[in-house]
């Protein structure tokens, strides 16, 4: 829309400057260029009503005054260059935007249309996305994108998971490995089930959070308007007094021809969108410059413990037989008994447990106690203790499996949650940056809690906390401790990412609803993926204000310049249009920053 407003003043320019300097017509000419320069001061002047009645400011009135001002004084060739540079530089802005978000927008353009299914017959059939069910056979050809979530079923290959985690490296899968939506095959076919609909998979999922992203607004272009009401009042005043003291009316129009920064203020949400594509190649989605404004600043984390701090995957811990039995038929029995249920603690066993199981007989699984089962001529149970053993209470923290065999207690098994290998890394790098205090919050119980905080480097836990304590404690954050973030997977942390200051959620293996209410989601699951979110934060607040506040500076000065009449009123406007370039192409260094995520991150990175 600019571009072409854009080309029709400049067409306008042509034919005013034939009339002028080709048929010497300057009063046609004059005509021309006055008509177009007041139908546009009128629009703008809508336009900036509307924008005062939602509660913002602007520059606008510079603009409208410099274009009338320099109407007024017979420079019509002035107020055409103001008008190439407004427009020009909303059309500047427009490519800048669309440059930044290039990486998000990439995302939008290539999603998978179509998959292959494998019929029963062996034969391809090609159906659209929304077609597919669950559980069903596809084949993924060499270079194409995996249309849904799955898993190996036949072959093997290296998939490129850049667009989805921000890692470069592509990452082998063989037959039961996962797969994800969006991530894009190599040299080799491969088949796999269908583990998820189209629009429960993980591609699916972050072009909605893209979606979502690029129509959140920009907080800072607020603030940035707020550094506009004092340019204003200082640019009316200097001008002011140029005319006063000069008593000519040229100066007027000559200090407003420099003090027209419309395209540069929106040099703001430039940085922001290219700080949000950034975040993107990182294989993070940040959903507003809001969220990256309050990261920048944050003095307070809040960490849930499963899936967060610990990978959410249990592991074998230690195998107790009582009296009478061993170890290994201990977790021959457990496991046997165990292969069919979908509780967590089965699900480990059975990981841990590679050698082959027993079939079984009148299998009963007892919801939230346990399961019963006949192997061979015994009677197996296995579950908690007063289901397996009645009377008897528990003396551990850890999650257990007991089992009796004919009602005969015959051990238990300990599993542990295994706490992330980036966990103390991440810790220690966010103390670096300034970010004091570091807590968890989490549902287990005390000594659980102190044991995994201690080993990550947290100071600070709460435990055995229901999701509205975990709530209670995000509330009761003191101001001088605020802003601050939570850091979530699953369901139940879904309403304290939504209460936090900046909610953030595991995306990769965390649930929908945790990155629905969230701010900022990490799709690779990797919790040092949280640093670079700050680091780049800062980064890109830090490029936003500059941008602003160079283009206000240098603005500031040519206005003292042109008060005293030394430069000309066509000169200022082409001024002008360079000082707008520089303060856009400026805040583009976002997309970049400074930091190399490649080494370790300094510990002088600023603070916003």
């Amino acid at each position: 829309m600019h571009f072409s407003k854009l080309m029709i003043i400049f067409g306008i320019g042509i034919v005013a400057l034939i009339l002028e300097f080709g048929f010497h017509l300057n009063l046609w000419a004059q005509i021309l260029i006055s008509v177009v320069g007041l139908f546009l001061a009128a629009s703008m002047t809508v336009e900036m009503i509307k924008t005062l009645r939602s509660g913002k400011y602007g520059v606008d009135l510079l603009a409208i005054m410099a274009i009338l001002s320099t109407l007024a004084v017979g420079q019509y060739w002035a107020s055409l260059i103001i008008l190439l540079m407004l427009v020009g530089g909303d059309t500047l802005e427009d490519y800048a935007a669309n440059k930044a978000g290039s990486e998000l927008k990439a995302l939008l353009e290539h999603a998978p249309q179509q998959a292959h299914i494998v019929q029963k017959d062996g034969t391809i059939q090609d159906v659209e996305l929304e077609d597919v069910p669950v559980g069903a056979q596809l084949v993924v050809k060499p270079g194409e994108q995996v249309p849904v979530d799955g898993i190996v079923t036949k072959g093997s290959g290296s998939f490129d998971e850049s667009s989805l985690t921000g890692e470069s490296k592509p990452v082998e899968k063989s037959v039961h490995s996962e797969l994800m939506s969006g991530s894009i095959n190599g040299t080799s076919a491969v088949e796999y089930r269908a583990t998820k609909l189209a629009a429960d998979s993980q591609y699916q999922k972050i072009i909605r959070l893209v979606k979502e992203s690029q129509n959140q607004p920009a907080h800072f272009v607020r603030l940035a308007d707020r550094y506009a009401v004092p340019f204003t009042i200082v640019a009316l005043i200097i001008s002011g007094i140029a005319w006063f003291i000069s008593g000519d009316p040229n100066r007027f129009a000559q200090v407003l021809v420099v003090a027209s920064p419309c395209p540069l203020i929106l040099a703001a949400p430039i940085a922001l969108v290219s700080g949000m594509s950034r975040t993107s190649r990182n294989g993070i989605i940040v959903k507003s410059g809001t969220s990256i404004e309050k990261m920048a600043l944050l003095k307070t984390i809040y960490f849930d413990k499963t899936g967060t701090i610990t990978s959410g995957e249990l592991a074998l811990n230690q195998v107790s037989p009582a009296p009478g039995f061993t170890s290994d038929q201990l977790l021959e029995y457990a496991a046997s008994a165990e292969q069919q249920s979908n509780h967590v603690l089965a699900i480990s066993l059975l990981k841990n447990y590679h050698n082959q199981l027993l079939p079984l007989k009148n299998l009963e699984e007892k919801t939230a106690q346990g399961v019963q089962a006949q192997i061979g001529e015994h009677i197996i149970k296995a579950g908690k203790m007063e289901f397996v053993n009645p009377g008897q209470q528990s003396d551990n923290n850890d999650p257990t499996i007991f089992v009796a065999v004919d009602n005969q207690y015959a051990g238990k098994i300990t599993f542990i949650d295994t706490i992330r290998p980036e966990a103390q890394t991440t810790i220690s790098q966010l103390r670096k940056l300034n970010i004091s205090h570091l807590k968890m919050l989490t549902g287990d119980n005390e000594a659980t809690a102190q044991r995994i905080s201690q080993y990550a480097g947290l100071n600070e836990f709460q435990a055995n906390l229901l999701p509205e304590d975990k709530i209670k404690a995000l509330k009761a954050t003191p101001k001088n401790q605020k802003p601050m973030a939570m850091v979530g997977d699953g369901v139940n942390d879904a309403p304290s990412l939504a209460v936090a200051d900046v909610g953030v959620a595991m995306g990769a293996k965390g649930s929908t609803a945790a990155s629905e209410s969230a701010d900022v989601v990490i799709l690779k699951d990797d919790l040092s993926r949280l640093v670079r979110a700050v680091v780049i934060s800062r980064e890109t607040m830090s490029i936003a204000k500059q941008a602003v506040l160079l283009g206000i500076f240098i603005c500031t000065a040519l206005m003292l310049v042109a008060a005293f009449g030394i430069i000309p009123t066509i000169m200022g406007a082409l001024l002008q249009e360079v000082i707008d370039t520089v303060s856009i192409l400026w805040s583009l260094r976002a997309r970049r920053g400074k930091t190399n995520f490649n080494h370790n991150l300094s510990a002088s990175t600023p603070a916003a």
